[in-house]
């Protein structure tokens, strides 16, 4: 096993773990890839939501990343803007671009994000066009090559709207309501060719992130023909990461979703171990 650490322009921090090549398990040497981002009201990057997840993506026999991406962790840098989603989609392109070096499927990425981190990850895959001026196209590369091949959404930040989680709108577009209403995912969902599929979870008692934001980004994928799997759980509020006591957040029913979420991407990716 090896800890990959990188740091992408703009200072956002990637690092991961990358299992080695083995003559014994040779069909198993290149591996399909998760790039893990935390929630956490884009003013911070949360720990119980980056690790502790990752760990689960490795022991099921990813290629595992983690990213610290731009956040309004100190007065004065509110507005973020763009920034975060040049992270990402940094961070999705340099896979691709060490993917021999990772030992990695470039054409096999995940994207798995909570919350705030959940809205970013659904933006690499709905709006990356927009940042591609600040991605260093190289040859033959496209934006294409800086989105993700599956998403997987944890009670995640959708809109901007009446509905929105207050401070990772303000955090992330502040009272521009021209890129407010353009980080209103739920509008940007189009049936362009190379859409990724996505699961999506949230708790129908969540009061941080109304479960209307998940509902809302279904029936734009669902209008689009976009293939997605939704599951809602009744009980439970904002923040669950794996819903384990680890986290602090321990639920019985709730921690179901880390195996759905691992038995669909499993089937997305044809990959079975």
């Amino acid at each position: 096993m090896q800890l990959y650490e990188h740091t992408l322009p703009g200072g956002a921090w990637l690092r991961g773990w990358v299992r080695d090549a083995s003559e014994a398990m040779p069909d198993y040497n290149v591996r399909p890839a998760v790039l893990v981002l935390p929630g956490g009201g884009y003013a911070r990057c949360s720990d119980r939501e980056s690790d502790p997840v990752g760990a689960q993506f490795l022991a099921a026999g990813y290629q595992v990343f983690l990213l610290d991406y731009t956040v309004a962790d100190a007065p004065g840098k509110a507005p973020l803007r763009y920034a975060p989603l040049t992270d990402a989609a940094r961070a999705v392109l340099h896979l691709r671009r060490h993917a021999d070096e990772l030992r990695l499927d470039p054409g096999r990425i995940a994207v798995c994000g909570f919350s705030a981190g959940g809205h970013l990850a659904a933006c690499t895959a709905l709006i990356a066009a927009d940042v591609e001026g600040e991605l260093g196209l190289r040859g033959t590369e496209r934006v294409l090559d800086a989105q993700p091949n599956a998403v997987i959404l944890s009670y995640p930040v959708v809109t901007t709207g009446p509905l929105t989680h207050p401070g990772s709108a303000a955090n992330l577009a502040g009272e521009d309501k021209a890129l407010r209403a353009r980080f209103s995912l739920e509008n940007q969902v189009t049936g362009a060719p190379g859409a990724p599929p996505f699961f999506i979870w949230h708790t129908v008692a969540d009061g941080s992130v109304p479960v209307e934001n998940s509902l809302m980004l279904a029936q734009a994928l669902q209008k689009q023909g976009i293939s997605y799997e939704l599951h809602l759980f009744p009980t439970g509020g904002h923040g669950g990461s794996l819903c384990t006591n680890e986290v602090g957040k321990p639920s019985a029913r709730n921690r179901a979703w880390m195996p759905l979420a691992l038995s669909w991407l499993a089937d997305v990716f044809d990959y079975h171990l």
